[in-house]
């Protein structure tokens, strides 16, 4: 059975800011991968391929807009955060920030963000990009904030689909949330690891059983991961959630909208218009 491709890994056809020197590609595989390879191998991918991250996907992300994922919802007319009006003078933690285009976004709604990321070099990608609001490279399993100091958390696409044990980062997140704290993050919707990480036709057959947790692994020629990525199952997510001390209150699975007529990866319209590609996980700290 081909492992589904990775959802932080999309496919890209340009070349990339920095070229690096010629390399083998890695073994991509199915097999165990504890918290501190995942953090270590994806650290190591995310800062080697930032460049070519930005250059492929910059503009469809923009600058300053707050996208949910591959589909193109905005948080403009998704709200999952609260009307835009009531974003002012909240303090939000932005995880697996990327460039921090969600950080800008909501910047210019008034509120005071920060964007943190395991990757130095996608940090430095927001540094050239601009913003006043604070850049922290950290790991999303031991944040490093006081207790309570966020009123808002939020992740598109970050963190959670990378690491080995999404509880010590949901703990983590709760921690440094105020009571009433909302959490809002997505991620590759579960049912697609079943399917081919393909856009066109050959991806809309099973591959795979959906209730295989085994990690998709990327491995260099010494059996060392250089990219991991964990695989939950919808009701895993819930029960993650749950277990962590949130109250799920919502479960968004975005619908590919008419207007978008782009490929990113595995996600396509052909694809979007029969499978969901993204699961949005809005949860409150009582």
């Amino acid at each position: 059975m081909p492992p589904p491709g990775p959802a932080g890994r999309k496919s890209t056809t340009r070349e990339p800011i920095i070229q690096e020197s010629e390399a083998s590609e890695p073994e991509a595989t199915r097999r165990d991968a504890d918290v501190t390879e995942s953090s270590r191998a994806n650290r190591g991918w995310w800062d080697r391929n930032a460049d070519e991250y930005q250059v492929e996907h910059g503009t469809f992300l923009g600058d300053d807009r707050f996208v949910w994922g591959p589909e193109g919802l905005d948080e403009v007319e998704a709200e999952l955060l609260g009307p835009p009006e009531g974003l002012k003078d909240r303090d939000v933690l932005e995880i697996g920030a990327g460039a921090a285009q969600c950080s800008r976004w909501l910047t210019a709604q008034g509120a005071r963000p920060v964007a943190l990321d395991i990757s130095h070099r996608q940090l430095q990608h927001a540094l050239r990009i601009g913003g006043s609001f604070p850049l922290v490279c950290a790991d999303a399993g031991a944040l490093p904030f006081a207790d309570g100091s966020f009123d808002l958390a939020c992740s598109a696409y970050g963190a959670l689909p990378f690491v080995a044990d999404p509880r010590l980062v949901l703990r983590e997140v709760r921690r440094v949330l105020r009571p009433g704290g909302r959490l809002v993050f997505s991620v590759t919707h579960p049912i697609r690891w079943a399917f081919p990480d393909e856009p066109g036709p050959e991806g809309l057959s099973v591959s795979g059983s959906y209730f295989d947790r085994t990690p998709y692994v990327e491995q260099d020629d010494e059996g060392r991961a250089v990219y991991v990525e964990h695989h939950r199952t919808l009701g895993d997510r819930v029960r993650d959630i749950v277990a962590s001390g949130f109250r799920l209150v919502d479960l968004v699975e975005p619908e590919w909208p008419a207007w978008n007529t782009s490929e990113w990866g595995g996600w396509s319209p052909l694809r979007g218009n029969l499978l969901p590609g993204t699961a949005i996980f809005v949860c409150e700290r009582d």
